[in-house]
């Protein structure tokens, strides 16, 4: 009992490899990043918006990076939406001309610079997706999704810039 009880301390306090803060070895806070609006080439209005305050919620939640309003971040951030589609997945069975459930997919042309360097960081396509019931009114059904959209596709960009190769 004695030597499986130092065997369960010992693997308890042997932890495993999470690390608490940040993935890229910095002290979490100590750079700054200011994100500009972004634009918005789609039909979907104020959909930049949405995704613009949406990511600096992500930023602010994530802990990395302090969020600078201004433009004076150590990192500035731009981004267009170049994409936004409605794909049906799911018919109704009598008419298959019907959506009864489509899928929202955005892709986000984001980039990254160094302000000090000028050096540029990320450059790249960033997309994400989520799942909407159409139901009777459709118009309502995307203003409902719209957001979960969003935020997919920000935690997907939260990634690349927490993340990244660079």
């Amino acid at each position: 009992m004695l030597l499986a009880s130092c065997w369960l301390l010992a693997v308890l306090l042997s932890g495993c490899a999470y690390k608490l803060g940040s993935t890229t070895g910095e002290n979490a806070g100590t750079r700054s990043i200011s994100i500009s609006p972004f634009v918005n080439h789609t039909l979907e209005p104020r959909l930049g918006d949405v995704v613009t305050q949406t990511l600096r919620t992500q930023v602010q939640r994530d802990g990395t990076y302090r969020l600078n309003t201004q433009e004076e971040g150590d990192i500035l951030v731009t981004g267009t939406v170049v994409s936004y589609e409605r794909n049906g997945v799911t018919y109704q069975p009598t008419d298959v001309l019907t959506t009864v459930d489509a899928r929202l997919t955005i892709t986000v042309q984001i980039r990254a610079v160094e302000r000090g360097t000028g050096r540029v960081i990320v450059d790249r396509k960033v997309s994400g997706f989520t799942l909407m019931r159409v139901g009777n009114d459709l118009t309502s059904s995307e203003r409902q999704a719209i957001p979960q959209l969003a935020e997919e596709v920000c935690r997907n960009l939260t990634t690349v810039l927490v993340d990244g190769t660079w």
